[in-house]
């Protein structure tokens, strides 16, 4: 079968978001994309995650009201929970990786996107969620040392949190490799550069890829 017309698919699952329909939102990603041959992956990117710009961009322009994106995001980690289910088992890697959003950050869409992306490429996934504070991460990073931590930071008034703890955790395990990354970091590059992360990736997909590299293993 071909898979279905994503820009088509993106917008009925978008207008099940706005409308607070979960069933219809998960019965389009499986009737209308699973079963008509569109992949997980694609699902993930041009469906879920696209939709979840738009609803961004829609807050931003106050086109619609924050209980609006409450519901929509509830919606979407429902969606990539669903979907998670559909995918098909991947060869484990040995490579642990632990994924929180850092201090204060309430925002963990991304990082939830950026943690099944990693599972469904192999990688053992710790994921910790929004607001970590920085001394139980220290803690359990101890309790269950990672081979390397992503830190994720979406709002720009975060970023004195992602530095401290990103030097709270070289202070504690100076040969981890740290990512951070998020949506603080897309309008300045030099901030990435001066955070001077091991490795940086704009979207899930492309930070799969630069993990891999990272330990110099195939796709």
């Amino acid at each position: 079968m071909q898979p279905p017309e994503l820009a088509t698919l993106r917008s009925r699952y978008l207008a099940a978001q706005l409308s607070g329909e979960r069933r219809e939102a998960l019965r389009l990603l499986i009737d209308d994309g699973v079963k008509q041959g569109a992949g997980i992956d694609v699902l993930r990117r041009d469906v879920i995650a696209a939709a979840q710009r738009e609803i961004g961009t829609l807050w931003q322009e106050n086109r619609i009201s924050v209980a609006d994106e409450h519901t929509a995001t509830a919606i979407a980690h429902l969606a990539l929970a669903h979907l998670y289910q559909h995918a098909p088992q991947t060869r484990r890697r040995g490579k642990r990786v632990m994924v929180a959003c850092v201090e204060g950050e309430q925002h963990d869409f991304p990082a939830r996107l950026v943690t099944d992306a990693l599972d469904l490429a192999g990688y053992d996934v710790h994921y910790l969620g929004a607001n970590v504070p920085t001394d139980h991460l220290i803690k359990t990073m101890w309790s269950r040392p990672p081979d390397l931590l992503a830190l994720s930071v979406t709002m720009s008034f975060n970023v004195a949190s992602a530095r401290a703890a990103r030097d709270r955790v070289r202070a504690e395990m100076p040969n981890l490799k740290v990512a951070l990354g998020g949506g603080a970091f897309t309008f300045s590059a030099e901030l990435q550069a001066q955070l001077k992360s091991s490795l940086t990736a704009p979207d899930s997909e492309s930070f799969v890829t630069a993990t891999h590299q990272l330990w110099g293993k195939a796709a």
